[in-house]
């Protein structure tokens, strides 16, 4: 493993803000209990602040985006932040949604968090995708915008998936988020879920996962566990810079991170697409890429996108959730990406840059919340 890939990672695997609500010793609450969300007081600032490791690697450059078919959003660091508490929700942690096989093939209990509105009658589900760099899946995270869209009445599940770490490729990872709405799906009357309407939403590795699940509707090889006779369909995608080409995730960027991408053997993506063991570059393996690309499944049918970019993220090139915007209005898929100026990588930017905070704004998450509401009912 290289130095660069370690600081990768190493960041990866700190770059989440957890806290910790429910029994002792984080027991699972039983099915239709729970504590309310009390961390956050009525009016609270629920920005989520970033947390993550030091000495990460970063693109030194990032071309500028071609924005003629998306909308500019200009928030700043200091802008009016969404506010938690103003509704209250209970918070289940800790259910298992499925076994399944981890490292080493040994059973490895998947488990999500599920945070519901208080107020009668079933809600629509979104589906949260952490990011991670296919490293790590820490389910804890984004807890303030998780709450901020539980209170607007959906129940919010936060899902863990298998990643490198457990052997595993985008075809477990995007299985076991599958497996999560089939199993949620089947326990909506003990959750509070509309089973009708679903979406997912994910950030970065998360979003490239979220678009993967809203593209690959029918697609059998993604269709693995229990709960079978259940739908994983999805009617809306929220798309957090994400990926959408693996071969081109740094397209944008100074070319030496482009070389670290396209001819190393010993990163993340490498191992995520084509397994733990294989010796080769993606560039050489181009059909399998393919095979891992939302844009590959692109099509008619498909769920309404949305898209959100900083101009300056320099971990995942922004032209990644143009391609996918652009590959999905082309194929008459309902698509809206916005370019947050400035922004970079969500919580994970370098040291100093005090961009962080703009993924937390009113301006931000009222084009989230808007565009749940124009999806779901």
């Amino acid at each position: 493993m290289t130095g660069r890939l370690r600081k990768i990672l190493a960041g990866a695997a700190l770059c989440a803000f957890a806290v910790t609500i429910g029994g002792p010793g984080g027991a699972a609450a039983a099915p239709g209990t729970g504590p309310a969300m009390t961390a956050m007081t009525a009016g609270a600032d629920c920005d989520s602040p970033p947390a993550f490791g030091a000495g990460l690697s970063f693109a030194t450059s990032v071309a500028p985006s071609d924005n003629r078919t998306s909308v500019v959003l200009t928030p700043r660091a200091d802008d009016p932040k969404i506010q938690c508490g103003v509704n209250e929700v209970t918070l289940r942690k800790d259910v298992t949604y499925a076994t399944v096989a981890g490292a080493g093939g040994q059973p490895r209990d998947l488990r999500l968090d599920i945070q519901t509105p208080t107020t009668g009658g079933p809600k629509p589900l979104v589906v949260y995708i952490p990011g991670g760099g296919f490293v790590v899946a820490d389910r804890t995270g984004s807890i303030g915008r998780r709450t901020h869209i539980a209170e607007q009445g959906y129940v919010v599940a936060s899902v863990e998936y298998r990643t490198i770490l457990d052997g595993a490729t985008y075809v477990e990872g995007v299985a076991d988020v599958k497996a999560a709405i089939r199993f949620l799906r089947a326990h909506a009357a003990e959750y509070g879920i509309d089973p009708r309407e679903a979406a997912v939403y994910g950030e970065s590795a998360g979003g490239y996962l979220a678009s993967m699940v809203g593209t690959t509707a029918g697609v059998k090889k993604f269709e693995t566990g229990a709960n079978l006779d259940q739908s994983s369909r999805v009617q809306a995608v929220v798309d957090w810079f994400g990926a959408s080409d693996l071969s081109r995730i740094a397209s944008d960027f100074d070319p030496a991170t482009r070389a670290f991408y396209e001819n190393s053997t010993d990163n993340a993506l490498v191992r995520y697409v084509l397994g733990p063991n294989d010796p080769r570059r993606l560039l050489d393996v181009p059909a399998a890429v393919a095979a891992a690309n939302p844009v590959t499944y692109a099509g008619p049918g498909d769920a309404a996108f949305v898209h959100f970019h900083g101009s300056n993220d320099r971990v995942i090139s922004p032209s990644q959730t143009l391609l996918l915007h652009n590959s999905l209005l082309a194929r008459g898929v309902q698509s809206t990406r916005f370019v947050v100026k400035d922004a970079g990588h969500g919580s994970l930017v370098p040291d100093g840059d005090t961009t962080a905070p703009m993924w937390s704004t009113t301006q931000v998450m009222r084009q989230v919340t808007a565009f749940l509401k124009r999806q779901l009912s």
